[in-house]
């Protein structure tokens, strides 16, 4: 299988039916029609939606990490390991592209990007050159796909920012999978309570 044949399948197959308002496991699945796409009969500045992506690279491997967030707060988080050699910035680019691939699969129109890499940020919105000749065919294609969306933006923040994506991204890089595998399983949640504070004491039961 070809290595855009291998990131097609698993765009393809990247949205939430259900999506929770916590983080949640994604299934692209699309039985219905009205499923694929989001509801923009009452459009304003509720409708935009908000992309964070990452990437990383270290001794491990490689992975990307990416999030929608819809305006409602639903969370639908991507993580994908990449089988093959790349620099942090491909990382980058890939984990951006990716994100937006879903983000159209998901007929998402208005859209806010945020990265924390200052370099995929400014090369996107021109304000920086791209000299790199590995960097330079991913800018022309995300210029491509940013044509598709009616409103897009494109906003660096600090890495400590961008926490989620990062820590897909090190999940995508850490996790044993297969070629073709994908895992279903991710549920985010916060608690202020230890789990022993969840048992229940039954009464004894004196009942012969």
């Amino acid at each position: 299988m070809t290595r855009k044949a291998v990131k097609g399948s698993v765009i393809a197959d990247l949205l939430a039916e259900n999506p929770i308002q916590d983080y949640g496991a994604l299934d692209f699945e699309f039985p219905d029609e009205h499923i694929n796409e989001v509801d923009c009969e009452e459009e304003g500045p509720a409708d935009v939606w908000e992309m964070y992506f990452d990437g990383a690279v270290n001794l491990s491997g490689n992975g990307i990490g990416a999030v929608l967030i819809s305006p409602d707060g639903k969370h639908f988080p991507i993580a994908v390991k990449l089988r093959f050699d790349c620099t942090n910035n491909v990382a980058e680019y890939e984990a951006c592209v990716m994100g937006l691939q879903a983000a159209i699969e998901m007929k998402i129109r208005k859209l806010e990007v945020y990265g924390d890499s200052a370099l995929i940020i400014y090369q996107v919105k021109g304000e920086w050159q791209t000299k790199d000749p590995k960097l330079i065919p991913y800018q022309k294609y995300l210029l491509e796909l940013i044509k598709k969306f009616e409103e897009i933006s494109f906003t660096h923040l600090s890495r400590d920012k961008n926490q989620f994506a990062d820590a897909l991204a090190t999940l995508a890089v850490m996790a044993q999978i297969e070629e073709g595998q994908m895992i279903q399983t991710l549920k985010v949640k916060a608690r202020s309570e230890p789990a022993y504070c969840f048992m229940i004491e039954e009464e004894p039961d004196r009942k012969p």
